[in-house]
């Protein structure tokens, strides 16, 4: 292996400098003992543990263990790679050949050797670093002094100077080293939550590649099935134009199988008509997931994005232009704005609920929020064991009650109609609006008790 491949095999991935004390955990992966600690930390509190390489998750705080062959693999590579010679900075007062410093002082903005070093003035405004060839950025630009102090409220490093002028009067500051470590604080604490957010995103993008081959699974089946219905009703039809007297063959039956073609018509054509929706409409984007940005702060949410329940809890999300203030209501994060597409909802645990579609320019409080109480909303809803449909106010009472607990919302956007049935065997027509749609629509759904769903398979 060439010097350079190996010194890339000897960084600590999470400083990406040269290992520190080698420490690996059980998954065999290796770090610094103190960048993994720090790793460790920002987990703590989060209900478990994880590799940052390979991501494997340990329930208790893992043991760090020595990773001794690394040290010493480690020694052997410093040993023929010195440090000095890895800076590439040079002492300032070796004129005659360049020597590798060894110190920079930030005071005298020069870097030093061994030899020079050892006469170097000892007074404490000589700051000493490791080489550096950045010594400009370390002092004021102003003062020309060195930069001791961080200004909180101008977010800026400041020499004493700084700390004495007008400008900053009355301005909270710390030393450099206090910044630091709060700035580290608070970047742990964005880390871990930056950690617990990406666990939630995959296991969302795992549910949802679940449920997409459940539906191409079903697609397909369903494609199949009305493929060899039609095959066998072509070969019926061939069959009975290739008869001679056909006419004949009609009124006596003669040998022609009339009771298995009136079967398979009736049998087919009956279960196409029931379920010609799922075949057609199955791939349009009817996999709808509710926006939490617009829900209101009693309702929770769930992981999957289907299910919205209310809660004596309120949730103290911020309130942003898209939120509904007042009433429990909360909008799909997908919108239609052409072709033919159907939804499905369970409201089985739920005795006040409201289902429907709504324009993304619906208001977000007062009354005109309320859905089908304005000219940007369609709904049906069940209030007192009562089931109606609403638009601009206007109430239509359904009777006789639905008969299941599922309701099915259907749209045709270039032809303005919004289609609501009861999922009842067989299905139940309940209203049809037709107008013109003049912007994209959501689904949008209001829980006052309870909790509904959004079915995951839109199908019967």
């Amino acid at each position: 292996m060439a010097s350079s491949d190996l010194r890339q095999e000897l960084d600590c991935s999470i400083c990406v400098t040269t290992y520190t004390d080698p420490v690996n955990l059980r998954c065999g992966h290796s770090y610094c003992r103190v960048c993994i600690d720090r790793v460790l930390d920002t987990q703590e509190g989060s209900g478990g543990y994880s590799c940052p390489e390979c991501r494997e998750e340990f329930r208790d705080r893992p043991v760090l263990h020595r990773n001794i062959t690394l040290r010493n693999i480690l020694e052997t590579f410093r040993s023929t790679q010195p440090d000095k010679k890895e800076t590439g900075i040079f002492c300032t007062q070796c004129i005659h050949s360049p020597v590798p410093a060894v110190k920079s002082c930030l005071m005298c903005e020069a870097s030093l050797c061994n030899d020079h070093l050892r006469v170097h003035s000892k007074s404490l405004e000589h700051v000493l670093t490791d080489p550096t060839t950045s010594m400009e950025n370390r002092k004021c630009s102003i003062h020309r002094e060195l930069l001791k102090y961080y200004c909180t409220e101008d977010s800026a490093c400041i020499c004493v100077s700084c700390s004495l002028a007008e400008e900053h009067w009355g301005h909270k500051v710390e030393t450099l080293d206090e910044a630091s470590e709060n700035k580290k604080l608070k970047l742990r604490t964005v880390l871990q939550k930056l950690i617990a957010n990406r666990k939630e995103i995959e296991q969302r993008i795992r549910s949802l590649q679940e449920h997409k081959g459940r539906v191409q699974e079903r697609a397909a089946g369903e494609r199949e099935r009305v493929t060899a219905l039609f095959i066998e009703l072509r070969r019926h039809l061939e069959d009975l134009e290739n008869r001679e007297r056909h006419n004949r063959l009609l009124h006596d039956g003669g040998d022609l199988d009339v009771s298995g073609i009136s079967h398979t018509l009736h049998t087919g054509l009956s279960d196409m008509i029931k379920e010609v929706n799922v075949f057609f409409y199955i791939q349009e984007p009817s996999d709808i997931l509710l926006d939490v940005n617009t829900a209101g702060n009693n309702l929770q949410i769930s992981d999957d994005m289907k299910t919205v329940s209310r809660s004596d809890i309120e949730q103290n999300r911020p309130e942003t232009p898209e939120r509904f203030q007042n009433y429990n209501n909360v909008l799909s994060s997908i919108r239609f704005s052409s072709g033919r597409h159907y939804w499905e909802v369970d409201v089985s645990k739920s005795e006040w609920w409201v289902v429907g579609m709504c324009y993304p320019s619906i208001e977000r409080r007062g009354k005109e929020s309320v859905i089908g109480y304005n000219k940007k909303s369609w709904c049906l809803c069940k209030y007192n064991n009562q089931y109606f449909i609403i638009h601009d106010s206007k109430v239509i009472t359904i009777s006789p009650d639905l008969s299941s607990n599922r309701v099915r919302i259907y749209v045709d956007y270039e032809a303005g109609q919004i289609f609501f049935y009861d999922l009842c065997d067989p299905i139940r027509h309940l209203h049809t609006f037709t107008t013109t749609f003049t912007e994209p629509l959501h689904a949008g759904l209001c829980v006052r008790k309870g909790h509904v769903t959004i079915s995951r398979e839109g199908g019967l």
